[in-house]
């Protein structure tokens, strides 16, 4: 099996720099601009935990258990994103922003408390979708330069695609005639 960089050369230069960690010669991004842009990833998925959350206590009517059950497992999943996104920021040698004075400001998403469980479906799918189009772009931009990077926000990538498909589910269903 034939390597770019001869082994010998891979050994020496993983001793020469041994307090980068994981960051080797081979990372090609900007490093502390990748750890600002999972900063702003981070605000993200903390400020949907926090709105999922406030939705799941609020939920009330005839429809409301159901979505309830869907705003807490998601609410679950998107404060597991934060601690990824979390993890990987201290992979890269930087520190996850959790200053709650920030995080509104940072997040791609908004904290929309909604007037009813409607109006909290579709403010929760609005978020969704920001975070799909945020992300996507996210993943394109590092290509091949992080692919540790890229590929966790690919991940996060699918899971908020799945809660945008379940929000349109419930959303149909709450309105029938297709008046969203």
């Amino acid at each position: 099996m034939s390597f770019l960089t001869d082994v010998k050369t891979l050994r020496e230069r993983a001793r020469e720099q041994i307090e980068r960690g994981p960051i080797t010669e081979a990372y090609g991004a900007d490093r502390e601009r990748v750890i600002e842009v999972l900063n702003e990833a981070l605000a993200t998925e903390v400020v949907c935990y926090l709105r999922y959350t406030r939705h799941y206590y609020a939920s009330s009517g005839l429809n409301a258990a159901g979505v309830a059950a869907e705003f807490l497992e998601h609410a679950t999943q998107e404060l597991d994103h934060a601690n990824r996104i979390a993890a990987r920021i201290t992979q890269l040698q930087g520190l996850p922003d959790f200053n709650p004075e920030i995080l509104a400001v940072r997040s791609h998403a908004e904290y929309v408390e909604g007037d009813n469980l409607l109006d909290m479906v579709r403010e929760d799918l609005v978020a969704e979708r920001i975070a799909i189009a945020s992300y996507t772009e996210i993943a394109q931009w590092l290509g091949d330069k992080d692919p540790t990077t890229r590929n966790l926000m690919e991940s996060i990538l699918a899971v908020e695609e799945e809660h945008a498909d379940d929000l349109l589910s419930i959303l149909s269903e709450m309105t029938p005639s297709g008046d969203s």
